[in-house]
């Protein structure tokens, strides 16, 4: 192996991918088994996960699964047990979810599950995770922001200030934790048509819109998030951390 192959290889490492059962974390699963890494999925739903492992595996990809709800502390605490028993060398916070509400029409409950998620859940699990990684010297956090990061959307008040959290969140990770060789960054992906954003691309005319705004003049597939993860979960970003990279056809750009 080449030195530049070796700088994006994941030979040996062990990726924990929560929300991977299916869309956006799927696709990061995906892309990081393919580079060589060990995978644990982890997601609500039973049945989805063992589906997504066993797609996996039809392509040589061996994936664990572990069934938690990361809404709740009891789901977060044991995904935390779980992990650790097996080793994490890479926790990418994928888990997400958008109820798409009125501002008017959300309750504190629905205010208070975005920021569980999206927000309380990954800390938790880097409070968790990170001081095994610190051990060994090395270690790789990805966490998912959004469009909505810097701009606001309708409908959308407590993901978008959920995101915007995680843009902060990935800093103060990697202020508290980079000087052990564990960098934290963020994708934030443009418009990629997943079961979370089922309710934008039934819009045809919606749709287009959203790929008209990009530069490159389409909406994302999913594969075009295969060499950010790689490259954030890899050694090849050894002297990143603390950033976010968009993903979105130059829609921030416009």
């Amino acid at each position: 192996m080449n030195r530049l192959a070796k700088l994006f290889s994941l030979e040996g490492r062990t990726a924990l991918v929560t929300g991977g059962s299916s869309g956006i974390g799927y696709a990061f699963a995906h892309a990081l088994g393919r580079a060589g890494a060990g995978l644990v999925l982890a997601a609500r739903r039973p049945v989805e996960l063992a589906q997504a492992a066993a797609r996996l595996a039809g392509e040589g990809v061996v994936a664990r699964t572990v069934s938690a709800d990361l809404s709740t502390l009891p789901g977060v605490e044991h995904l935390i047990a779980e992990a650790r028993g097996i080793g994490i060398d890479v926790l990418v916070n994928a888990a997400g979810m958008n109820l798409r509400q009125p501002f008017q029409e959300v309750s504190a409950d629905a205010f208070d599950l975005h920021m569980a998620v999206h927000l309380r859940a990954p800390f938790l699990l880097t409070q968790g995770l990170a001081p095994a990684m610190k051990q060994k010297g090395w270690g790789r956090i990805v966490n998912v922001a959004s469009l909505q990061t810097w701009r606001a959307f309708p409908n959308s008040a407590p993901y978008g200030a959920a995101k915007a959290g995680v843009g902060q969140l990935t800093r103060a990770i990697a202020e508290a934790w980079s000087r052990y060789g564990i960098t934290c960054n963020a994708i934030a992906p443009g418009f990629f048509e997943t079961p979370l954003t089922a309710a934008v691309f039934a819009d045809p005319a919606r749709a287009a819109a959203n790929a008209a705004q990009t530069a490159i003049g389409r909406n994302g597939r999913l594969e075009d998030l295969d060499g950010a993860i790689v490259f954030l979960a890899s050694d090849a970003s050894a002297y990143v951390t603390g950033q976010i990279l968009s993903v979105d056809g130059g829609f921030t750009a416009k």
